[in-house]
């Protein structure tokens, strides 16, 4: 159980994350935002308490790997792999530039850290059984993460991975549903109602909690649960709100991908700091 200096800490540092993802796009002047901004919980937990990685040597075969399906939130990602020391912060200012390293969606060829290239949604699930299976057959002491999206599990492919990943009981997989209730083109329960998700996945015998994705108590506990469900992968269904700390983009339901310039940029940092109550 994380005792409460460490929860303070993450917590500190997700809000210092969301600053460098909300920087990063701002000096783009467009991006995706919500998706992004969603999901900087779990990946702070992940690079700054759980996984095994190291940013000296970012291929070292027995690490941790995560592999971010939905791949527009690569601006997150990117943010957390800087901050981790896996490249210099400076590259942050070149997202989806010419000649950057840092494309819109995550690219394992590109960027230091990546583990799979992403951005087809559902091709992220499929690579995760993958490189799981292939832990196991290396007897290697690691964990695959993976991160979809609530939009993203419409796609068939999710499912077909599903019924691989429990066939071949991947106890060492354990997967996110970014469950923040938008996609692109508006609401999920408008499009495609995802409040059932985790009957579908307890259906394809997968280990299944459902938490707040934004309290890293919570997610600690779902973690390290799905851990001891070694005959079975895992899925961690985390309610989440678009855009959260990006004070434009929250209770919109054009938030997906935005265009804003820096000066909003600072603007809403000055939110997400008052928010954070002198904590910085």
């Amino acid at each position: 159980m994380l005792e409460q200096a460490k929860v303070d800490a993450l917590t500190k540092k997700a809000e210092e994350l969301r600053e460098l993802t909300i920087r990063e796009i701002g000096h783009l002047g467009a991006g995706h935002i919500g998706g992004s901004m969603s999901i900087i919980e779990i990946l702070t937990y992940l690079y700054f308490n759980e996984m095994n990685v190291d940013p000296k040597n970012p291929k070292k075969e027995d690490r941790d790997r995560l592999v971010c399906s939905k791949g527009h939130a690569g601006p997150a990602v990117y943010a957390v792999l800087a901050n981790k020391g896996y490249f210099p912060e400076e590259w942050l200012s070149t997202l989806n530039q010419g000649g950057t390293n840092l494309p819109s969606h995550c690219d394992m060829n590109r960027t230091p850290g990546i583990d799979f290239t992403t951005g087809s949604l559902g091709q992220g699930s499929s690579a995760a059984v993958g490189i799981a299976l292939g832990q196991r057959l290396k007897k290697q002491d690691a964990y695959t993460y993976l991160i979809i999206g609530d939009g993203e599990s419409q796609e068939g492919q999710i499912w077909e991975a599903a019924e691989v990943g429990a066939q071949n009981k991947l106890g060492n997989l354990i997967a996110f549903t970014d469950l923040n209730k938008q996609q692109l083109d508006g609401y999920t329960f408008d499009i495609g109602n995802m409040e059932n998700i985790s009957t579908r996945w307890l259906g394809f015998n997968w280990h299944v909690q459902r938490i707040d994705g934004h309290n890293f108590k919570a997610i600690d506990r779902a973690v390290q649960e799905a851990k001891k469900a070694v005959d079975r992968p895992s899925m961690i269904i985390l309610d989440t709100q678009k855009s959260r700390g990006f004070a434009p983009g929250e209770g919109i339901s054009a938030n997906h991908s935005m265009k804003f310039n820096e000066k909003t940029a600072e603007e809403a940092i000055k939110v997400l700091r008052e928010r954070m109550g002198g904590l910085k």
